[in-house]
Parts: C-alpha cells; structure tokens; sequence
C-alpha cells in the first residue's frame, strides 16, 4: 500500500473501504446472478438474452476487481467469502426460480437499477474526496447504465414479439 495514495483520500479511509466492500459484495452477487441466469434462462429470444447476460456477467467480475484493487490500494482487505457478501450486500441477490425470459430480465433490471443508485452515491461521497476512487466509480457506474439499458431493450423487443403473436 502506498502511503500518499492514502494521505489523498479526504474522508475516513476506513469507512470509504467499508462503502467499497459493500459495492464488492454487490458485484460478486450480480456475476453470479448474470452467470447463472445464463445457464437456466428459457423462453423466447433466449440466445439474444444469454448472450447478454454472458457479456454483463464479464463486466461485473471487471468491476470486482476494480473495487477490490482499490480496496488494497486503500490499505484494506476486499470481502473474503461468500457468506460477507449476503451480510453487507447493498443490492442483494434474486435467485433465478422462474428460469423465463421476462423474470430473468426484470431481476437483473433491478439490480442494474439499484447498483446505479449505490454508484451515484458513491460518486457523490467520493467527488471532492478520493479522486482515484470517484473515477473508477464513474467507469462502474456508466458501465450499469448500459447494462440497465440493453436489458430494458431486450425487455421492450420480446413485448413487442410476444404482442405481434397475438
């Protein structure tokens, strides 16, 4: 750990660890919750969708390791199992029962949507005080505003499908 990238943070540097564990959890949560969506997900448009969920659940293990670089930087220890991730989740985690299209796609919409609000707060938190840390955020949290939105999309075709049918 370097001292000075630690002397630049302007808040307690405990706590902004704290916030970036929590945002850890919750990017372990969305891999596996994409990952695995993709393994069990059915129904119309199921290839446009796994092929979705494949290539977000890469992203989300890409912002693990983001967040987990900067808690070391930081002088911290990133989440070590499992178990911590369900205790300081912010988003937490919606097992895919119904493997159908639309229940996959709205689980994860609502992820994105929550992980855009833990983000934008931790833009705000950060913003004057831990400039690293803000722009690895703002890389995050622009990568989950694409995310809510190619799934939006996908969700706005297959209505648009499943209504063409009848």
């Amino acid at each position: 750990m370097g001292q000075k990238g630690r002397e630049i943070v302007k808040m307690d540097v405990d706590e902004l660890i704290n916030l970036l564990n929590r945002a850890l959890s919750d990017e372990w949560l969305a891999y596996y919750q994409y990952w695995i969506g993709s393994k069990v997900v059915k129904g119309p448009m199921k290839d446009a969708v796994i092929a979705e969920l494949t290539l977000h659940s890469t992203e989300e293990l890409g912002h693990a390791e983001l967040i987990s670089a900067r808690i070391v930087q930081l002088g911290g220890t990133p989440v070590l199992s499992p178990e911590e991730w369900f205790k300081k989740t912010n988003c937490g985690y919606d097992s895919p029962e119904d493997p159908y299209v639309e229940e996959i796609l709205n689980q994860n919409i609502k992820g994105e949507q929550c992980a855009i609000r833990v983000y934008s707060d931790l833009l705000d938190i950060t913003r004057t005080a831990d400039p690293v840390t803000y722009n690895i955020i703002l890389q995050i949290l622009s990568q989950e505003v694409e995310h809510e939105e190619d799934l939006t999309a996908l969700k706005e075709d297959l209505e648009l499908m499943l209504e063409r049918r009848r």
